[in-house]
């Protein structure tokens, strides 16, 4: 316990002073509240408006949730399948790399025509964003594997299954979970950006939605506020991948230092 506290303290010392540095350019009047919010405004708007904030986060959370898993799954498959197959490497990976420069704004109002205004369209635009890191690091987690180990896997005549799942598997594993660290992160854009291009009706409709609403009726303070929501919601989705990676692949943290 102690030691998490003294690893967290140079982050909260840094969080602080720019937290300060901020209150003090807010409250000189340099620019307007209705522009950049003063963060004990922001905070006063965070409890104030809680049960919204968390009601939305809770949409949120779900779209990250689902869009993520099925990234994983996309993305995993999509590896392995390029790491087996140099055909199926030389056509896939340039499409892959290319759907990264597909700009969301262009083909959203096409899922919405095609799929409606429900979660299936955000979801499609999650994982668009999330499975290339999955995809990327999987593969090199394969490459990666020491050819001394298949080769001795061959000597010992095991299969092609049996060197994929005990050699190869192993050292794609932390590698793809990796991805999915960096997948969750850049998801939760991902979700604001679908919940902002695929407009939902309803009472709570995401933190995306209620940003945009925020910002375009001026209340600010909210907006910013749901953005924080949004910041602490992505960190605790990079720490919680960070404990299943320790659980699900332990060798991992052996053999390079953990900086979490």
């Amino acid at each position: 316990m102690r030691r998490s506290v003294v690893n967290a303290l140079p982050a909260i010392v840094l969080a602080a002073a720019l937290l300060g540095a901020w209150e003090l350019y807010a409250d000189s009047g340099a620019t307007s509240s209705s522009i950049l919010p003063a963060p004990h405004t922001i905070a006063q708007s965070l409890w104030s408006n809680a049960g919204l904030l968390s009601h939305n986060l809770l949409v949120t959370g779900e779209e990250v949730a689902l869009g993520l898993a099925l990234a994983l799954a996309l993305g995993f498959a999509l590896g392995v399948l390029i790491h087996l197959s140099p055909a199926l490497r030389r056509a896939c990976y340039p499409l892959t790399v290319g759907s990264q420069a597909v700009p969301i704004a262009v083909i959203a109002p096409l899922l919405v025509f095609l799929l409606g205004f429900g979660l299936l369209p955000k979801l499609i635009v999650i994982v668009l964003i999330c499975f290339f890191p999955v995809v990327v690091t999987t593969v090199d987690g394969l490459a990666a594997v020491d050819p001394d180990q298949l080769k001795l896997l061959r000597t010992l005549d095991a299969s092609r299954l049996q060197a994929f799942r005990f050699a190869e598997l192993p050292a794609a594993l932390p590698a793809a979970i990796s991805g999915a660290r960096i997948a969750v992160t850049v998801g939760v854009i991902g979700a604001y950006i679908a919940e902002s291009q695929t407009a939902t009706s309803g009472a709570y409709a995401g933190l995306g939605h209620e940003i945009n609403a925020d910002l375009s009726s001026l209340q600010t303070a909210r907006a910013y506020a749901a953005a924080v929501v949004l910041f602490a919601f992505a960190i605790a989705c990079f720490y919680t991948l960070s404990l299943v990676e320790r659980r699900l692949a332990p060798w991992a943290n052996q053999s390079r230092g953990d900086l979490r």
